[in-house]
Parts: C-alpha cells; sequence; structure tokens
C-alpha cells in the first residue's frame, strides 16, 4: 500500500508513453537527390525533456500529490493495525481476531481501489498532455530534418528499433528540444527540478549475435 504516486509519475513520464509517438504519421516529402542523410532521436524523451514537457508533468505531479499522501496514509494505518493485531494475538478471543482481520481486510482493499482509480486517472491526463506536446515537437522535428536535410530520422526510443549503432553526431534529441524551446518560448525549470530530469539516452553500439 505504501506504492508511490511519484513513482508512476516517473514510469509514465519514463517516459513509456510510446503509443502516441506511435500514431504520428511520416511526413510525406520529396527526398532529395544524393546521397541519403540519417538522424536519429529519442522522440519520447525529447518530448519529456522539453521545458513545457518538464512543467507540464511536474505540475500533474503536485496536483496528484495530495491523493499520493492519502494512500501513504491508508497503508501506514493498516500496516498499524497489523502490527496490534500481531502483538495481540495471544489475549484476543476468535471473535476479537476476526473482526480486526476483517477491518484490515477491507481497508487494505478500500485502498487498492484508491490506488488504481489514483494510477488510471493520472495515467489518462499524462497520455493528454503527452499527444498534445508530442504533436507539436513532432512538427519542429519535421521543420529541423528538412531544413538539415536529413532523408531519414530513426526514433531509438522505441523498445523495438532496428539500430544497432549511431555515431553520436548523428543523434539529433537535444538539437530538436532546443529548437521547440526557443519555439514554445516556455522557460526551463528551477534548478532543482531540471536536475531531476534524466538525461536524453545516447545511442550506443548493441552487442553483435554470437555465432
Amino acid at each position: 500500500m505504501k506504492r508511490s504516486l511519484a513513482l508512476i509519475v516517473l514510469l509514465a513520464s519514463g517516459f513509456a508513453l510510446c503509443a502516441a509517438a506511435q500514431t504520428l504519421p511520416a511526413p510525406a516529402v520529396a527526398a532529395p537527390a544524393g546521397p541519403a542523410k540519417i538522424a536519429v532521436i529519442a522522440f519520447q524523451v525529447a518530448v519529456a525533456q522539453t521545458n513545457e514537457g518538464q512543467r507540464n508533468f511536474a505540475d500533474l505531479q503536485k496536483k496528484y500529490a495530495p491523493k499520493e499522501a492519502e494512500i501513504k496514509a491508508a497503508g501506514d494505518e493498516i500496516d498499524t493495525l497489523t502490527k496490534q493485531l500481531q502483538a495481540q494475538a495471544d489475549t484476543l478471543s476468535e471473535a476479537q481476531k476476526a473482526a480486526k482481520a476483517k477491518t484490515i481486510d477491507d481497508k487494505t482493499k478500500l485502498a487498492k481501489r484508491m490506488l488504481e482509480d489514483a494510477q488510471a486517472d493520472m495515467n489518462g491526463e499524462m497520455q493528454e498532455l503527452y499527444n498534445s506536446l508530442a504533436s507539436k515537437v513532432y512538427d519542429v522535428l519535421n521543420d529541423y530534418a528538412t531544413k538539415q536535410g536529413y532523408t531519414l530520422v530513426l526514433d531509438v526510443a522505441q523498445q523495438q528499433n532496428p539500430v544497432l549503432y549511431a555515431a553520436e553526431s548523428t543523434n539529433i534529441t537535444k538539437a530538436v528540444i532546443d529548437a521547440y524551446n526557443v519555439k514554445s518560448g516556455v522557460p526551463p525549470p528551477p534548478a532543482s527540478a531540471a536536475g531531476a530530469a534524466p538525461a536524453a539516452p545516447k545511442p550506443a553500439p548493441k552487442p553483435s549475435p554470437t555465432h
């Protein structure tokens, strides 16, 4: 029962909301003449690490902080009642033990429903925030890739992606974040909040299959 909603925020804003990114269509543009120019991006990370993304997700976490505290308090109460029942087991009648056990069970079920409802509500709001922001970041990505002459941009944030290796020079994640921040005009979060955000992952070599 002590599972924290802050953990939910990190998991969901750990940038596991890939469904929205997958729905964004690739732009239909004419391929420029000459050799292919390929870039990679951690798209979900780019969305979440924009100034707007950090602000929006931080606001959502603050919104659910009271519910997190309520769930934690419920879990603490259940722990206390459980310890009391264990300590008094030798002095209570069977009827008293059964009554206390039922109280604990009822409170546990209630706390579980509270947690599940909070998770569903928070995940729904987070999905909406992500969808809205992802479409705007995608527009900036499209514009940046076109101006830089890229013929293909691969999303290395997907769980299943074909990239085994990419040089750091091909990673445009930070460039797209910076371009979006300029366009949005949203200021960066306070230093403490910014320091809590995970860094954009760098495409790294993957081990070759053994023969």
